[in-house]
């Protein structure tokens, strides 16, 4: 009798042994699988972006998303709604969430520093897209990808004084965003453009926040207020499409009785300056989600990833616009 239970305690023990032995076998396998297809080393990459306050913008997160799929990485976008409070909330989300990486377009330049220090701590890297934060600690990110706004203002300020000689001349000018890193610097840069040129005069600014009716509304009172206005400078196309809506309202020929300077270079802003109706665009390429793929691959890779990544842009006049606008991709 004890013999027989001895017996059958051995054979189980063995049968045990083998069943084990499957399994491990069996396990890895599944991980051979798991990994030969690609999900346990999928890239999970959490974007803030603005909102959705202009073309460019539209453009930006399409740009964003088609190279997100394109290179394999898993993207959570959250849409900030122009609201800083909004951004910080979805950056918050991902650092809980534990994605791989986080990168976003801050609404404005300051007060980034707590939630990027959280970032920091859960070992999440952060990429900066289109604009800058203002922080001493540059540990906080790892790479800013995007245009040199200062330049895109002064190439606008340097044709304007080329354009206008020794004339007296009146500015508007419609910024961006309050706070903005592109309102500050394309303001600065156009500044610094026309500072030698005394004949040239900003005689109003404010704020259109990126929207074709901002601008809109914002021309509207410059009209009402400044009665000799030779030209509008604005921080961007839609804002300097809802000008021309204002100054045609008025009953005045944009491009003629007031010429227009936008910065962006997408459809509709191209499109009104091959019109006329726009005088000069300074390009500011919304089509960064290519590098930022690629600057995200390299970071988690632990590659060297330059700080400073500027994107290549030119200008345009009505002539180029003609020639640009049948292969304009935004």
């Amino acid at each position: 009798m004890e013999e027989t239970v001895l017996k059958k305690v051995l054979t189980a023990a063995t049968a045990a042994v083998l069943i084990g032995s499957l399994a491990a076998c069996g396990g890895e396998d599944s991980v051979a699988s798991s990994e030969a297809g690609g999900s346990s080393d999928t890239i999970t990459m959490g974007f803030a972006q603005v909102g959705a306050e202009s073309g460019w913008r539209t453009a930006n997160t399409k740009s964003i998303q088609e190279s997100a799929k394109a290179a394999g990485i898993e993207l959570k976008f959250s849409d900030a709604q122009q609201k800083q409070e909004n951004q910080i909330k979805a950056i918050r989300s991902y650092i809980q969430q534990k994605v791989d990486v986080i990168a976003f377009s801050p609404v404005v330049e300051t007060g980034w520093d707590s939630v990027l220090q959280e970032a920091k701590r859960a070992k999440i890297p952060v990429i900066l897209t289109d604009r800058a934060v203002d922080s001493e600690d540059e540990t906080l990110y790892e790479t800013f990808i995007g245009s040199d706004f200062v330049e895109e203002g002064k190439k606008a300020g340097e044709w304007l004084v080329q354009e206008v000689g020794t004339a007296e001349t009146n500015v508007v000018e419609l910024q961006g965003t309050t706070g903005a890193a592109p309102a500050n610097d394309r303001r600065d840069g156009f500044e610094e453009a026309v500072s030698g040129s005394p004949n040239i005069k900003v005689i109003a600014s404010q704020t259109g926040d990126f929207t074709r009716s901002g601008g809109k509304e914002v021309m509207e009172a410059f009209l009402k207020s400044n009665p000799d206005i030779d030209v509008v400078y604005a921080h961007n196309d839609d804002m300097g499409l809802g000008a021309i809506e204002a100054i045609e309202a008025a009953g005045k020929v944009p491009g003629q009785d007031i010429k227009i300077i936008t910065v962006d270079a997408v459809k509709d802003g191209m499109q009104a300056l091959a019109d006329g109706k726009i005088n000069f665009i300074v390009e500011c390429s919304p089509l960064l989600g290519d590098q930022l793929m690629d600057a995200a691959q390299k970071v988690l890779a632990g590659e060297e990833v330059e700080k400073r990544i500027v994107t290549e842009e030119t200008t345009f006049t009505q002539e180029q616009a003609v020639e640009a606008l049948p292969t304009r991709k935004y």
